[in-house]
């Protein structure tokens, strides 16, 4: 069926687009036949919820597929099936919602994957009128935000190792420098019984181990081979490890620099804690603040998936009164 002008139609495909899956769920429900409605290039709402990585709009209606006796119908003028479409570079606009190219292309093969389990198997090695598979598509589209991403993560990397090498740094020399010195006939450091002394040597030992993991994961991304595959999940993963060791260490050198300030300069004047305390949330605070959402983005985007039942679509019309598709 072409496009209408049904009064519905323009609404309908701009909100698929932008994915505004309550403004779907309404025309659907108030006008169940605009399912069935396709745009000017001939495309349905699957095919455009695809194109557009309109993920709420497609969970909303996917199980379309299922119910489509016709293949014929999710394929396009140029023999391009969802596997295809999936494989096209998301647009602009919809790139510009991620921050950083290596995300930007983890999202797009969250998308093709997903789209992989759902297509039949031999829809993955169909070829449209250019002679090429879905798999080719993707990798020809993605050529230039695979670049991208590349050194994107690698800068980023390479910023959180120099800040994992200035922590390692400063704890080892504080871990071989005893504070207040040691009794020189046994060696036995002689703040030794002191509460703020143990403090300061646990949390300089764990400072000193996570900063040292988090510059190994830092430095493994640096020399690691950056293929498409690999950006779905192995070089996020090694980042997420490697903020999350940085974020520790960061936090327990901090601890043990406060507890032993204390020990030494601070005798007898307790209310200068508050001072010590306070003066170490500040670069705690600016490193939350500046990686701290970073870290979110990957995390979301690596362990999110983007097909399947969301709460969201719990208070839908579509999915309570699912009469429409049948």
């Amino acid at each position: 069926m072409g496009p209408t002008n049904d009064g519905y139609s323009d609404s309908f495909f701009e909100a698929v687009r932008q994915d505004r899956y309550e403004v779907v769920d309404e025309i659907l429900m108030n006008s169940p036949d605009t399912i069935n409605l396709k745009d000017a290039d001939g495309y349905n709402i699957i095919q455009l919820s695809i194109m557009n990585r309109a993920e709420k709009v497609y969970n909303l209606t996917y199980h379309i597929i299922e119910r489509t006796k016709s293949r014929k119908e999710m394929t396009d003028s140029y023999d391009n099936n969802l596997g295809h479409l999936a494989g096209r570079l998301a647009p602009s606009f919809v790139l510009d919602r991620t921050t950083g190219a290596a995300l930007q292309l983890q999202r797009d093969l969250l998308w093709f994957e997903a789209l992989e389990k759902l297509v039949l198997p031999l829809q993955l090695e169909e070829k449209n009128i250019y002679k090429e598979t879905p798999a080719m598509v993707f990798t020809r589209e993605h050529q230039d935000l695979l670049k991208q991403g590349e050194i994107w993560l690698k800068k980023t990397a390479e910023s959180c190792s120099i800040t994992a090498a200035l922590i390692v740094t400063a704890v080892f020399a504080a871990a071989i420098t005893v504070p207040g010195g040691s009794n020189q006939e046994s060696g036995i450091p002689l703040f030794e019984k002191e509460i703020f002394f143990t403090i300061f040597a646990a949390s300089n030992a764990l400072s000193l181990f996570t900063g040292t993991t988090a510059l190994l994961l830092f430095l493994s991304i640096l020399t690691a081979r950056s293929s498409e595959k690999d950006f779905r999940v192995i070089l996020p993963r090694g980042l997420i490890l490697g903020l999350l060791t940085l974020f520790l260490s960061t936090i327990s050198m901090l601890v043990a620099f406060g507890a032993i300030l204390f020990l030494v300069f601070c005798d007898k004047r307790p209310w200068m804690l508050a001072q010590i305390c306070v003066s170490a949330c500040l670069p705690i605070l600016v490193i939350v603040t500046i990686k701290l959402p970073l870290l979110v983005d990957l995390i979301k985007s690596t362990y999110s998936p983007i097909i399947g039942k969301k709460s969201y679509l719990e208070s839908c019309n579509v999915n309570r009164k699912n009469t429409i598709f049948t």
